[in-house]
């Protein structure tokens, strides 16, 4: 379950490839619309409704899950645009990072300590954004968006007292109605793809939902049943797809800087791997 989960979050940039003819912001809000509704199906076939009670009981937890659930737009946004604007090489290496930057999340705010190899790790990962900033004059700013928004994104999940299922359903929620508004505007005004291409394109943006929640459940489950440890290596598998993807079927520009700055991290992230590894 936890290799199908990341499978599918690394093959995610076909999907996305698939609809390129739509623009980002409407194939995003028909990933919140239809995953919405697939999660609730979800909810009601397990009859899974007690943790409207702890929201009931602590309102503060919803100004959480705002942040959260616009955290998480902005990181899907972010994706979706990078993959049909050929950069999903530039995506995975954000979700390279981000296990690192997760780890620079939780000293600085969970007062987490660090072993030595993890301090060389993430020094050397920083290395290696730096190198690839100077070389090519600019950040490289969508693998920094996404490592920060998804960085941040957890972090406050862990504050939150809901699994990832209700945490999606209610992020997805509480951002329904101005995706409707946006989507309905996109009618009226005739820019909508939705039931205006081909079926095939329609049916994709459709079933966005269900590509999006499946992996959740599957992780969900894996989470449980096996170590931490584990899971810290399967994660890995997830950007590991997404630059193959992205070298070797879209042909995405690779050159020798480009091969340098991701060898530092890698390193880096192989020293973090084995210490975290060697710890648990």
């Amino acid at each position: 379950m936890g290799i199908t989960a990341y499978l599918m979050w690394g093959f995610l940039a076909v999907y996305w490839k698939l609809i390129v003819q739509v623009p980002p912001m409407e194939i995003l809000a028909h990933r919140i619309i239809w995953s919405l509704g697939f999660i609730i199906i979800i909810l009601v076939l397990k009859k899974n409704w007690k943790w409207l009670d702890i929201l009931k009981k602590q309102p503060r937890f919803w100004l959480l899950y705002l942040l959260s659930s616009l955290l998480v737009s902005a990181n899907w946004f972010t994706y979706i645009w990078a993959v049909n604007n050929a950069h999903t090489v530039d995506a995975s290496l954000g979700y390279f990072i981000n296990p690192l930057f997760s780890v620079l999340l939780g000293v600085v705010f969970l007062k987490e300590k660090l072993a030595k190899p993890e301090k060389i790790a993430v020094v050397l990962a920083l290395i290696g954004v730096i190198f690839l900033t100077v070389y090519y004059r600019s950040l490289p700013w969508v693998a920094i968006v996404l490592t920060i928004t998804f960085g941040l994104y957890g972090l406050i999940k862990k504050q939150g007292p809901l699994d990832g299922i209700q945490s999606l359903g209610l992020e997805t929620a509480i951002i329904f109605l101005p995706t409707l508004f946006y989507l309905i505007h996109l009618e009226n005004s005739a820019q909508s793809a939705f039931l205006h291409s081909s079926l095939l394109t329609s049916t994709l943006l459709i079933t966005a939902g269900i590509v999006t929640a499946t992996p959740l459940l599957l992780f969900g489950q894996a989470a449980r049943k096996i170590p931490l440890s584990t899971l810290g290596f399967l994660q890995y598998l997830a950007p590991t797809f997404q630059f193959l993807i992205g070298v070797f079927v879209f042909k995405e520009l690779f050159e020798v800087p480009k091969l340098i700055g991701f060898s530092i991290i890698w390193s880096a992230l192989i020293i973090f791997s084995l210490s975290r590894f060697s710890r648990h």
